[in-house]
């Protein structure tokens, strides 16, 4: 029990005392311990990833001149993330159009020439042999001008990776440069993660697959966040570790979950079977420094504080009793109320330690 559960259940005696109400007198609501049928799990730890995660990397090189996220911020696909100084791509633009245009011109050049050398061929002033070398002329002509427009669609492709945008909606959980740095093909920029589709991996060992009973039901504990979750679809990846003898298994958590994010520790507690365990409700529960334990309240309405070893969590239905309990007892749903009769006077506090 805490010191400000502790002062909680004073401040109510001395409340009740002061109205004149006796707290032995006060409502107190008691729950059965019972042996339950729950679900016999296997806990496996891990941690959480991202469905959707990806570095964005540069595709041409040059100064980064603007930077716009940071580590944390939240972006929509298309948003623009950074910009690389756009003047030698520019330049190099510049440099295939004009040979694009050199190119047209010799074309032109090229079918004038032909169209003159037909009409000479007719009239019998030059031979055959001066026809094929001008269609041969235009032809290579229409060839390099072909050429020289895939250059500068090349070029203009190559000015557009100066912009680069988010390829999805997420956030960015790192900024691998800094405003003023220089840019290389393939060098990592920032890297975004789609936090609406997150998975946990943990690890099984081989030997526990075959008890795993299909369709595979699984939740995920996330202790940083205080929180058990279902996990909506569970995937035993076909392939083991040869050196632990061990497979991963994704469990994918539901959309969305606040404050979670990759990389954060999760236990992930897989579904074997059914077992009978024996529960008693959450609330009853009481922690005071390292012991925990429960209010037990004994016939004719005495209470006692016993210590408890429990076991796991149980979402939904309690917390396993290890030891200190004993099916059909009654425990104290209000751990304050409890203690507050004990305050009173009238039910002298005794604990009894676990055997």
């Amino acid at each position: 029990m805490s010191i400000r559960t502790t002062l909680a259940a004073s401040a109510l005696a001395a409340l009740a005392t002061a109205a004149g109400i006796a707290v032995a007198a006060l409502p107190l609501e008691t729950a059965p311990v019972e042996f339950r049928d729950v679900a016999r799990t296997y806990p496996a730890e891990g941690v959480v990833e991202a469905v959707r995660q990806s570095t964005v990397a540069a595709q041409t090189q040059g100064r980064i001149v603007e930077l716009r996220v940071d580590v944390g911020d939240r972006v929509r696909r298309g948003d623009v993330i950074a910009r690389i100084d756009p003047q030698e791509a520019s330049q190099v633009v510049a440099t295939a159009e004009a040979q694009v245009a050199q190119a047209e011109a010799a074309l032109t050049n090229a079918r004038v020439n032909l169209e003159r050398t037909k009409k000479l061929v007719a009239q019998k002033f030059v031979s055959e042999a001066a026809l094929d070398k001008a269609e041969t002329d235009f032809a290579a002509a229409k060839a390099q001008v072909a050429a020289a427009r895939a250059g500068a669609g090349q070029a203009r492709t190559g000015r557009s990776y100066t912009v680069i945008v988010a390829p999805f909606s997420g956030v960015v959980a790192t900024r691998h440069v800094d405003l003023g740095e220089m840019a290389q093909p393939g060098r990592p920029l920032v890297t975004l993660f789609d936090p609406q589709n997150l998975r946990a991996l943990v690890t099984v060992p081989q030997a526990r697959l075959a008890e795993m009973r299909s369709p595979i039901e699984a939740s995920v504990e996330l202790p940083a966040l205080g929180k058990r979750v279902r996990a909506r679809d569970v995937t035993v990846l076909p392939s083991a570790d040869a050196r632990t003898h061990t497979t991963q298994v994704r469990l994918d958590l539901p959309d969305p979950l606040e404050g979670a994010y990759p990389g954060m520790f999760a236990r992930g507690y897989i579904t074997l079977g059914t077992a009978k365990k024996l529960i008693v409700p959450v609330s009853a529960v009481v922690h005071r420094s390292e012991v925990t334990g429960a209010y037990v309240v004994l016939g004719g309405g005495a209470i006692r504080f016993r210590q408890l070893r429990v076991g796991e969590t149980i979402p939904d239905v309690g917390i396993e009793v290890l030891a200190g309990l004993a099916a059909g007892e009654q425990v104290a749903l209000d751990p304050v109320m409890a203690l507050a009769r004990l305050k009173s006077g009238e039910n002298p506090e005794s604990t009894v330690a676990v055997k």
